[in-house]
């Protein structure tokens, strides 16, 4: 067996052996070629093995990992390989030549190679004769499910690895629906994946590029999305008081691809033009200027947005991730001066109570019973209070955007009306014009909140959290996460704490015996004491990590896994009554439960995991 230059391959594994050839004839591109041949001439098994024994699959709503060369690497024959499996799987699901016709939506952000992606893999869907709506320069993230569901579309793909390290791509997959995939779509394309590994006689040729049956849709789209969030917003709210408000905005896009949305949405919306952090505006690959290009960080994120707010006298910052499906705020206390960067939780309960005002000033004779407030499972549960005292509905989903939007289609499929869904990892859908969390119509609506608190009711959104915590009930969150990027530690560290005290055992109380555990749900083996049966009601994923704990003075902790980084994710809240205003004590005691569970059940020292850093 010869390389293409002609050194022998002898690993010493038939299987990585046969990996090898594959890559060698599969690759065209020239780096990463080059990058597989010079680890086969150094004899570098251990490396080859890891990139290529191994492949990406299927995980948070498509593909998300490094970018680099072999199976288990973003790349361009990965890519291909990728479109090649959805392709197929969509011409099962959809074998009349007259459904095809309806084509596919391929967008991409401003990371290295994001563009090159979206272009080979819209060549193989036009080789086959599928039209492809391809937006010709860096989207918001939103645009590719809006457009999926304003087109009519079988499908789309955004390639981005939204809030990652520089080094990462990705390639997410939205459905029919316009939601994200889940199961059993994501199954089947992982299945189609594998049974077209090999790159078809056409695939790596690009020339389709001029096929007539590729389009631009970004004016198209630009010019609807922006029709379609003005209506949304009550007429009242953007003449009455955005168009008379002096409040200035400073907004980061971290680097990406946010700021000609929300420089668009400010101005339909009747706000002032935010003030642009210059040196973060625009699309860069290498995001210079921040260790991690994602705001939910905290102040680490913003140093440069708080320097510009300072400057300019500006009390709000305004920032999206790279992809500008998120949304962070951070307010200046006039008192103190200190800035004070919200959680994606106080956002959610912001915002969610916005989005039942709004709906209240268009829909004053209707009643609210039909209308719905979603959240992920580890979100703060105050939505849920919320819902309750206003008489609306709330559903509970599983972690992700995935879950939140396909539980929508088919509550607006039955009639009713979806308000305003949220995760605590500062994603945000208001309203369903787009079925995935929109980083830029939160943007637009969290500026109109903060126009009408201040001329209304003369208040901050620190204040007005207050008055929420007042009417609906304190609760006190605490999130955070560990880095661990040994898999093995993390399925050690999970299965500990699945036999705590022998076989099939879990925790039953933490710090001696000083918090009773009075309920736990497993989302990774299936069991919730909670219920009757012992069984959760909530889908199962063995490929993940979930673990809820609820203790008898009703706070809840959930430890879980992240589906697209090396990380321990950790979330635990205290809810209390609208009586109780011993908010001090809560949190002092919420404090001491955290400690005490990291380190009885997650062990970091032992296990060397690295704290969130800020």
């Amino acid at each position: 067996m010869q390389t293409a230059n002609g050194h022998g391959i002898d690993s010493g594994s038939s299987e990585l052996n046969g990996r090898i050839i594959e890559w060698l004839q599969w690759d065209k591109n020239e780096t990463t070629l080059t990058e597989i041949q010079k680890l086969v001439e150094d004899s570098e098994w251990e490396k080859l093995k890891l990139l290529l024994l191994t492949r990406l699959s299927f995980g948070t709503a498509g593909l998300r990992g490094a970018m680099r060369a072999g199976f288990n690497g973003m790349n361009e024959l990965v890519v291909l390989q990728t479109a090649q499996g959805l392709l197929k799987y969509i011409q099962e699901c959809y074998p009349s030549i007259e459904d095809q016709k309806r084509g596919v939506v391929f967008g991409f952000d401003g990371r290295h190679q994001s563009r090159r992606f979206a272009e080979i893999s819209a060549s193989i869907f036009l080789q086959a004769k599928i039209p492809v709506f391809l937006y010709s320069k860096t989207v918001a993230t939103p645009m590719v499910p809006f457009a999926v569901f304003e087109k009519k579309c079988l499908a789309g793909v955004m390639v981005t690895a939204s809030h990652n390290p520089k080094n990462d791509n990705g390639y997410k997959v939205y459905w029919t629906n316009s939601a994200q995939i889940i199961s059993p779509h994501d199954k089947g394309i992982q299945k189609y994946i594998m049974a077209n590994l090999a790159p078809w006689p056409t695939s790596w040729n690009v020339d389709q590029l001029n096929s007539p049956l590729l389009s631009d849709p970004y004016d198209e789209m630009f010019a609807l999305y922006f029709e379609k969030l003005a209506k949304v917003i009550p007429s009242t709210l953007i003449h009455n008081y955005n168009a008379k408000s002096h409040v200035k905005f400073v907004y980061s896009a971290m680097h990406g691809v946010g700021w000609p949305f929300i420089e668009k949405a400010f101005t339909i919306a009747a706000l002032n033009t935010p003030i642009a952090v210059v040196e973060q505006r625009d699309p860069d690959p290498e995001f210079p200027t921040v260790q991690f290009p994602n705001p939910e960080e905290g102040k680490s994120s913003l140093v440069l947005s708080i320097k510009l707010a300072n400057e300019s006298q500006c009390d709000v910052i305004l920032a999206n991730d790279p992809d500008a499906d998120r949304l962070a705020c951070a307010e200046k206390n006039p008192e103190t001066g200190e800035w004070k960067v919200f959680t994606g939780n106080e956002l959610g309960v912001l915002l969610g109570w916005w989005a039942i005002e709004c709906y209240k000033k268009v829909h004053s004779t209707t009643k609210l019973s039909d209308c719905y407030l979603l959240t992920s499972t580890v979100s703060s549960k105050m939505l849920a209070a919320v819902a309750r005292a206003e008489g609306l509905q709330f559903i509970e989903t599983l972690t992700g955007f995935k879950w939140m939007g396909n539980k929508s289609v088919e509550l607006i499929q039955q009639g009713k009306k979806v308000l305003f869904a949220f995760e605590e990892a500062i994603g945000f859908m208001f309203s369903p014009t787009v079925l995935d969390k929109d980083g830029v119509s939160a943007a637009c609506h969290l500026a109109t909140m903060v126009c009408y608190l201040k001329q209304e009711e003369n208040k901050s959104l620190m204040k007005k959290l207050e008055d929420l915590y007042h009417k609906y009930g304190y609760h006190y969150t605490i999130t955070s996460y560990f880095i661990c990027y040994d898999p093995q530690v993390i399925v050690k560290i999970f299965e500990r704490i699945r036999n705590f005290s022998g076989e099939g055992t879990y925790p039953t109380s933490i710090l001696n015996g000083t918090y009773p555990i009075k309920y736990v749900r497993d989302l990774t083996t299936g069991i919730d004491t909670s219920q009757p049966n012992g069984k959760a009601t909530l889908p199962v994923s063995k490929s993940s990590q979930m673990i809820t704990f609820t203790f008898d003075n009703g706070t809840v902790v959930t430890l879980r896994t992240s589906g697209t980084e090396p990380k321990i994710k950790y979330y635990a809240e205290m809810c209390a009554q609208p009586t109780q205003d011993n908010w001090s004590e809560l949190r002092s005691t919420l404090s001491e439960m955290v400690d005490g569970i990291l380190q009885e059940l997650l062990q970091p020292a032992k296990h060397n995991l690295i704290p969130k850093q800020d």
